[in-house]
């Protein structure tokens, strides 16, 4: 088969839709189950070339969650601790493979952004994997494989209609690539530089040492990036995207949405948040919800008389502003990409706050040195790529 008709493209008055390979040959891909859109499949292919891509870098089975042509989380299988269990809500029944534990780490670190994602595995879909997937809402999700096992379970996700899509591991898109807009049709080769080690040896800064760890985060990050709509940030600890920021006009809207959410992470993890005592009725998007805004300056919209009782089986005292900037201060060894050069030494004041130990960006501002300045200021080590990584 080398088409297949799309009820509609991205909104539902774009009419005729399909999707087809020009040359004639075979799609690259079979739908399992459902029925997928265009946004769908747009999601598909970039999260499946992310974590193809990462797996290739790093030698770690990797997943992505996706969201409207950009990430919303990317992981590689680190195992997870009890607190990161109690932080993703894994029930006790879920098998911890290495599969499983990257698709958790990736959809867990910005559960308000993935509700509903299409998901990316770079291995076959396990059973546990599947498992898990059955419990959220999600679009649809696309592997190079299936077990029969874990492809019935997905099959009952959304009353039978869960987008399952099987793609060719091997494929490998064409040199060139064309895209039409308004009736103007634009060609370019396709992106397919590979992030590799040497790319951050051109170390800029008074610090030198770079850790493994730190090492593959900053791979990491910049192959999320380079699947992520631009202007693009991204923060990263321990495998996994903890914050992105994409599609901001300004990069220091980009790092300060992205350190946000990568605050937010963090403060999943205190104290507070892990004992807010839920009751049991509560819906897991209700709950993530609930938890978001309670660990914001809003926090009276679920704490005040007549609200908190939708929630919670007793009052939960807040989590101030000042307890929250206490608790931040432990986010540590933290590593921010940047898909272009950061032209201002804001950005780099603005990831200080949100622990950030190293930086990886393309390098090339008039003012390279201020950033450079701002870095030895902090002791942060940072690395200049000299490679641009904008996607549209």
């Amino acid at each position: 088969m080398n088409e297949i008709q799309l009820k509609y493209g991205c909104n539902p008055n774009q009419k005729p839709s399909r999707v087809f390979m020009k040359d004639g040959s075979s799609l690259p891909f079979e739908v399992l189950n459902g029925t997928p859109g265009y946004i769908n499949l747009l999601d598909a292919f970039n999260s499946w070339q992310l974590v193809k891509e990462v797996k290739e870098a790093t030698g770690h089975v990797a997943a992505a969650s996706f969201k409207h042509v950009s990430p919303a989380g990317a992981a590689i299988d680190v195992p997870l601790d009890d607190t990161m269990k109690k932080v993703y809500f894994v029930d006790d029944d879920i098998s911890l493979t290495p599969m499983a534990t990257a698709y958790i780490r990736a959809r867990g670190a910005d559960r308000m952004s993935s509700f509903g994602d299409f998901a990316a595995l770079s291995d076959e879909c396990d059973v546990a994997t599947a498992k898990y997937l059955s419990t959220l809402v999600s679009d649809g999700i696309i592997a190079p494989s299936y077990s029969d096992e874990a492809l019935e379970i997905l099959k009952q996700k959304k009353r039978g209609s869960y987008c399952i899509i099987k793609i060719d591991p091997d494929y490998e898109a064409a040199p060139l690539e064309t895209k039409d807009v308004f009736g103007i049709t634009f060609e370019q080769g396709h992106n397919n530089v590979k992030t590799t080690k040497e790319l951050f040896s051109n170390i800029v800064t008074e610090k030198k040492e770079l850790s493994e760890a730190a090492l593959n985060d900053m791979i990491l990050a910049n192959i999320i990036l380079k699947y992520t709509q631009s202007n693009s940030v991204c923060y990263v600890k321990d495998g996994q995207a903890i914050g992105i920021g994409a599609g901001q006009q300004s990069r220091i809207h980009c790092t300060r949405l992205a350190g946000d959410k990568a605050d937010k992470w963090f403060l999943r993890q205190s104290p507070k948040a892990l004992s807010l005592p839920f009751k049991s009725d509560v819906r897991r998007p209700d709950r993530d919800n609930t938890i978001d805004v309670y660990l914001s300056d809003d926090y009276m919209d679920v704490l005040a008389d007549g609200r908190w009782e939708n929630f919670f089986t007793e009052k939960p005292e807040p989590m101030t502003r000042e307890e929250r900037a206490e608790w931040i201060k432990n986010l540590d060894n933290v590593t921010l990409g940047s898909d272009a050069f950061i032209p201002f030494s804001d950005n780099i004041e603005r990831a200080h706050r949100s622990g950030v130990k190293y930086v990886a960006e393309a390098g090339g501002s008039k003012n390279d040195q201020s950033v450079i300045d701002a870095c030895n200021e902090f002791g942060m080590v940072m690395a200049f790529t000299g490679l641009r990584l904008f996607h549209h």
